[in-house]
């Protein structure tokens, strides 16, 4: 029997991008399918998603959703189907999908994703004619409150359906003021430590995990460190309270889209039985950011420019890795401060490190395929995705020992380095001695040839495709469905 699922998320490739969450919104649904699985995706219609998704029909209209007129709109992407909320009001509006021009939030975010969530909730409770769905999947904040309203107001003689609320980052909890509530439409009962109540106001994300049926995290550690006060940002009573309906599934990668030998961004495709020709990557890297051509370890940064992704202390430890012979590029934006700081240190040092502000999808590509190493030195990860296109591109991750990159990347300690299944240098800690210790133990690796391409031949030659983790999510939504019956 296939199984109809509707995943809800704000963003997926390819239709709109800010972060992992749209990468893994965008491969479930293909994931799945194999396994006994229709997955129909719901996205907002902002004006980039509505460009890309060409002819849509229009399915169902809501005359007030939370007060703006709004209607749904249906196509197929990939062959899987995909549903858009084309609600003007809301979503209409150009920049990011959740913050203006200047970089600060949209002021009614909070209408603006509830009324997603109502909408969703409406099509799985079966409000919506010619949509019958088994089961919703959420993926974070901004899609939670789906599970909210589909317990405590669903749709007049709606069909009750199971919930999977999954946690893409525990950082980004979607937390307004009480003077919300009203505005939500929900019945006073919502209102409860158990519902959508947090710390004296609504939270969005602690709705959906109160009203899930299981709670998943995209990767075994995070599942675990989310439970400790460190990691779960207020929330980690409620999570130990769900006990073992909290579950980590680790993330994959679209193999098509990110695969060396037929990647179309870059210089010189290779394999990993043609590791030679990644020189020329490097060459073309090197020239591109305006370095001087050296045998030293190139280093790479894709990265947002934040605490979080240990930024701050990758500035404080740029002079010894320039000290010891490496050089730098750098792709990514965030914190005012630490995007002048990566541009002074590349004045600093002018031939050994590069700066690019911002975004380039096919330029993160050419670095994965042309750098050495990656660095990823966050303080949490609940998965990161960019160290597992490090590892099948031969660029080896040199990350912190957190949440998924715990999972993913083996450390080149004596023991692994002797059973030769190294991939990677794992920093114990983010801070100045651990980060620069893992650098230099990069860099010696890096100087012994053989060692170096036994830890790049292991990386390449890793499974982290999404065959494992779609039987893995096709599997729990059976099992929720069977429950429900």
């Amino acid at each position: 029997m296939t199984l109809s699922i509707l995943s809800v998320a704000s963003e997926a490739v390819p239709l709109i991008k800010t972060g992992g969450l749209a990468d893994v919104a965008g491969a479930l649904p293909a994931a799945v399918a194999p396994h006994g699985i229709a997955m129909t995706t719901l996205i907002p219609g902002y004006p980039a998603v509505l460009a890309k998704a060409g002819k849509a029909k229009a399915i169902h209209n809501w005359d007030s959703l939370l007060g703006e007129p709004a209607r749904l709109l249906s196509t197929k992407l990939d062959g899987q189907l995909l549903l858009i909320l084309d609600a003007p009001g809301f979503f209409a509006r150009e920049g990011s999908p959740y913050q203006d021009g200047t970089g600060k939030d949209w002021a009614d975010n909070a209408r603006r994703f509830a009324a997603f969530g109502r909408a969703a909730a409406d099509m799985a409770g079966g409000a919506v004619k010619g949509l019958r769905f088994d089961l919703l999947h959420a993926h974070d904040w901004q899609a939670a409150m789906a599970l909210a309203y589909l317990r405590f107001a669903p749709p007049a003689g709606g069909k009750a359906v199971p919930g999977v609320m999954t946690i893409h980052n525990m950082a980004f909890q979607g937390w307004y003021p009480a003077s919300l509530f009203p505005q939500l439409q929900l019945p006073r009962t919502a209102w409860s430590i158990d519902g959508v109540e947090s710390y004296g106001g609504v939270g969005f994300l602690k709705a959906g995990m109160e009203s899930a049926h299981v709670i998943t995290t995209v990767s075994p550690s995070y599942a675990a460190e989310i439970r400790q006060a460190e990691f779960g940002m207020g929330l980690e009573g409620l999570v130990a309270s769900r006990g073992d309906r909290v579950i980590g599934i680790l993330n994959g990668i679209d193999a098509a889209l990110w695969n060396p030998e037929t990647d179309p961004d870059l210089p010189e495709p290779f394999s990993v039985k043609t590791l030679a020709r990644r020189r020329a990557n490097k060459r073309a890297l090197e020239a591109e950011f305006g370095l001087e051509p050296g045998d030293g370890p190139l280093f790479t940064v894709i990265s947002r420019l934040t605490w979080q992704k240990g930024m701050d202390v990758l500035l404080e430890v740029l002079d010894h890795l320039v000290g010891l012979g490496g050089r730098l590029v750098l792709l990514g934006s965030g914190d005012a401060e630490m995007e002048a700081g990566f541009l002074d240190a590349a004045a600093r040092h002018p031939g050994k490190i590069g700066v690019r502000i911002g975004y380039d999808e096919a330029l993160s590509h050419r670095m994965q395929g042309g750098g050495d190493a990656i660095l990823i030195p966050s303080r949490f990860e609940p998965c990161g995705l960019t160290q597992l296109y490090g590892l099948a591109y031969g660029c080896v991750p040199v990350v912190a020992r957190t949440g998924g990159l715990a999972d993913t990347v083996i450390d080149a300690n004596i023991a692994a380095l002797s059973a030769g299944v190294a991939t990677g240098v794992q920093a114990n800690g983010v801070h100045y001695h651990a980060l620069a210790s893992a650098i230099s133990r990069t860099i010696a690796l890096y100087r012994n040839r053989s060692a170096w391409q036994r830890l790049q031949k292991n990386g390449m030659k890793a499974d982290f495709s999404w065959g494992a983790s779609g039987l893995a999510y096709a599997n729990l939504y059976a099992s929720l469905v069977k429950e429900a019956v």
